[in-house]
C-alpha cells in the first residue's frame, strides 16, 4: 500500500528533478521511489551487480568516467502503469 509524502524543495533540485525524469520518460514520484530504494538498500553488500564490477571483459575503457552515457544507450525502462481508474464497460441491459 502505497502512503503520501509531502517533500519541499528548493527551485533548483525542482528544476533538476523535473529535467531528470523528463528526459528518461518518467513521472517525479517514480523517480523519487527509485532515488529512495538506491539510498536505503538493506544490504549494498549484497548488491550482485556490485560484487560482478570488474568481473566483464570488453567493456569500454572509459565506462566509469562515462557510466551514465554508457547505461542511457543500453537501459529499457518499462512504462509505468496508469493511475487513473478503469472506466466500466457498460453492458446491455437483459431484456425481460
Amino acid at each position: 500500500m502505497s502512503r503520501p509524502l509531502q517533500v519541499y524543495l528548493d527551485e533548483e533540485d525542482l528544476r533538476r528533478l523535473d529535467a531528470w525524469s523528463r528526459e528518461r520518460g518518467w513521472t517525479k514520484s517514480q523517480t523519487i521511489r527509485a532515488a529512495v530504494r538506491s539510498l536505503v538498500r538493506a544490504d549494498a553488500a549484497a548488491d550482485t551487480l556490485l560484487a560482478a564490477s570488474g568481473m566483464i571483459d570488453g567493456l569500454p575503457a572509459d565506462v566509469s568516467a562515462r557510466f551514465d552515457e554508457h547505461l542511457e544507450s543500453t537501459f529499457v525502462a518499462e512504462r509505468a502503469p496508469t493511475y487513473r481508474a478503469k472506466s466500466r464497460e457498460r453492458r446491455p441491459r437483459p431484456r425481460r
